[in-house]
């Protein structure tokens, strides 16, 4: 299976919305990895979220991936995800960590490497980038963090730029 990336937020050092605000604990050890691994995360008591590692190590901050449009694999995703709505395979964070088979077994998988899952090389040029505040957040509400291609049907939320 696979996606571009279209849309992301970031958590960047000291954000008290971020999972490493309060150091690093068993649930959040991968984000203090270093850059480019994955943390994988369990919310709201029913579904997975990826994130990105963007820091050196020992500093936890990452981006969340909050949605791609699907490539390849999409039958496969579409049996996960149990819907035939293409554009609802991987539109937010959760739904993106289902369809794409993303759960604990990836928490500290190297995305720059080969392994089960990566990180890769664009496959067409990106559009242009919308920046926006963050959402479903209490605290840091009027940051402009969220980063996602204009145009694209696959992002998850409102796509008015800031």
């Amino acid at each position: 299976m696979s996606g571009r990336i279209v849309e992301t937020e970031a958590y960047p050092p000291g954000d008290s919305t971020s999972y490493a605000f309060r150091g690093r604990t068993t649930r959040n050890q991968a984000m203090f990895l270093g850059k480019g691994f994955a943390h994988v995360v369990f919310v709201y008591g029913s579904s997975y979220m990826l994130n990105v590692t963007s820091e050196e190590p020992g500093v936890g901050a990452g981006i969340l991936l909050r949605a791609l449009e699907p490539l390849e694999g999409i039958d496969v995703m579409e049996r996960l995800r149990k819907t035939d709505k293409l554009r609802d395979l991987a539109r937010g964070p959760g739904r993106l960590a289902a369809a794409m088979e993303i759960g604990p077994r990836l928490d500290g998988v190297d995305l720059c490497s080969d392994g089960p899952l990566w990180l890769g090389a664009p496959v067409r040029r990106t559009g242009r980038i919308g920046t926006s505040v963050r959402i479903g957040i209490s605290r840091e509400v009027d940051r402009p963090l969220r980063f996602f291609e204009m145009g694209s049907r696959f992002v998850s939320g409102r796509s008015t730029v800031s």
